[in-house]
C-alpha cells in the first residue's frame, strides 16, 4: 500500500513545524471576555484541556468548545492531553451553569464535549441529556452541536442523547482500524461505528473526526472514510495530529495540505454531506456551518462547476 506524502521525523519535538501548521497566539478583547467567563462559572473546556491550535482564533469569535462532566477522563488514549484518572463526583448544577455561559456568550451555535466516565453506570448520558435540555431551554435560538463518547455502544445511554435533540451529534473515530488499539486503548473501532449508526438511526444528524500523522496508509484512511459512510455519518473533519507532549503518541508525519484537500474531495464523492479537512482542521472547527444540511456539498459543487 501506498503511504501519505510525509515530512518525516522521529519525534514533533525534533523536528521543525512546517509553516502551514504556524498558528497566531490568543488575543483581544473578545477573548478575554470568554476567558473571564470561562474562569467565572468555573467551566472546562476542550479548548484549554485539548491544547487545540484554533483556541485563540475560535475565542477571538467568541466561541468555544465546553466540556463537561470534569475534566479527568477515565481512558488513557494515546493522543489526547486531557488528564487521566479517578475523576470528581457529578455536579448535578453544572448543566445549569454551562447554559447561564452560553447566554451570556450570545453565540448562536454551541459545541458541548466530556471527558468518559465509565465509572458512572449510564455513562455520564443523563448530565448529558439534563446540559442539553437546560442549554436549550434557556438559549431557544442557539444551535447546538455535542460531541459525546461512545457510551460503550449501550442503546438506552445512547437514546438519552436523541431524546435530548440537538441539532448535531459527534463522535470521533480518531484513527484507522489497525491503530485504535495503540491510539485509544480502551476504545474499539466498530464499537464507535455502531454508536454512530444508533444515533443515525434516531434521527440525528451526525459527525464524526480522524486525525493524520499517526503512521496510517492513505488506503486506510480512505477505508475509514468509507465505513464511516457506511454509517450514513453526515459530515467527516480531517485533520493533522499534534503530539501534546513527550508523554504522547510520538507523530510519525506532518501531512502536506493537498493531501487534505485531495481527502477532502473524496470525502464528497463518497457522499458525505459536509467535509471539513486540513492540517489545523479540529472536530469542532467551523462546526456552525456543519448544522446546515447541505450547505458543504452545494458549495463543492458550486467549486467543480467553477473549475
Amino acid at each position: 500500500m501506498i503511504e501519505l506524502p510525509v515530512i518525516d521525523g522521529v519525534a514533533e519535538a525534533k523536528i521543525k513545524k512546517p509553516d502551514w501548521l504556524r498558528v497566531k497566539l490568543p488575543i483581544g478583547e473578545d477573548y478575554k471576555h470568554v476567558r473571564n467567563l470561562v474562569d467565572t462559572h468555573k467551566l472546562h473546556t476542550i479548548c484549554e484541556s485539548g491544547n487545540c491550535p484554533n483556541m485563540g482564533e475560535c475565542w477571538g469569535e467568541g466561541t468555544a468548545t465546553f466540556m463537561i462532566l470534569g475534566n479527568i477522563c477515565t481512558r488513557s488514549c494515546g493522543f489526547c492531553a486531557v488528564a487521566t484518572g479517578r475523576p470528581e463526583a457529578v455536579d448535578w448544577d453544572e448543566p445549569q451553569r454551562v447554559a447561564e455561559a452560553i447566554n451570556l456568550m450570545k453565540v448562536k451555535h454551541a459545541v458541548v464535549t466530556s471527558v468518559d466516565r465509565d465509572e458512572i453506570k449510564d455513562g455520564g448520558s443523563i448530565i448529558w441529556h439534563n446540559t442539553i435540555k437546560a442549554i436549550k431551554a434557556l438559549n431557544p435560538n442557539t444551535t447546538l452541536e455535542t460531541l459525546i463518547p461512545d457510551f460503550k455502544a449501550e442503546a438506552e445511554n445512547i437514546k438519552r442523547i436523541i431524546d435530548a435533540a440537538p441539532e448535531v451529534v459527534s463522535h470521533n473515530i480518531e484513527t484507522v482500524e489497525r491503530l485504535t488499539r495503540q491510539v485509544r486503548i480502551q476504545a474499539k473501532y466498530w464499537r464507535s461505528m455502531e454508536t454512530l449508526r444508533i444515533l443515525k438511526q434516531g434521527g440525528m444528524r451526525t459527525k464524526s473526526g480522524i486525525m493524520l500523522g499517526l503512521g496510517e496508509l492513505k488506503e486506510e484512511v480512505v477505508q475509514t472514510m468509507q465505513d464511516l459512510r457506511d454509517s450514513d455519518v453526515d459530515v467527516i473533519t480531517i485533520g493533522q495530529y499534534l503530539q501534546p507532549s513527550k508523554k504522547h503518541l510520538q507523530v510519525q508525519r506532518f501531512v502536506h495540505p493537498d493531501v487534505f484537500k485531495e481527502l477532502r474531495e473524496t470525502g464528497y464523492e463518497m457522499g458525505f454531506d459536509y467535509v471539513e479537512s486540513g492540517p489545523l482542521v479540529r472536530s469542532s472547527y467551523h462546526s456552525e456551518k456543519h448544522v446546515i444540511a447541505g450547505w458543504g456539498k452545494n458549495k463543492w459543487l458550486q467549486e467543480k462547476a467553477l473549475n
